[in-house]
């Protein structure tokens, strides 16, 4: 596979988080989209280092505030879809 660059590995994963939070009606807790997303690359035979996704993954979801949002308000751990792609 040829090499992904940093803002490719970003969209890849917000595409992976936005697919869990749909399978999942909308929304998921954190730690639950994060297993998930694991569970995924695993499933595609990716390598899987927890802690370091754990933190591309959080990352992602800050930088994609456009797809994703907290319903709870600010400091939840509940992530949901936005709008548009809810």
């Amino acid at each position: 596979m040829a090499h992904m660059t940093p803002k490719q590995v970003l969209e890849s994963l917000a595409k992976d988080i936005a697919a869990v939070l749909k399978s999942m009606g909308g929304s998921a807790h954190q730690n639950m989209v994060v297993d998930c997303v694991a569970a995924m690359k695993r499933q595609r035979g990716e390598a899987v280092n927890p802690p370091d996704l754990r933190q591309k993954i959080i990352e992602t979801f800050e930088q994609y505030r456009d797809w994703f949002v907290r319903p709870f308000g600010e400091g939840s751990q509940r992530w949901a879809l936005a709008g548009d792609f809810a």
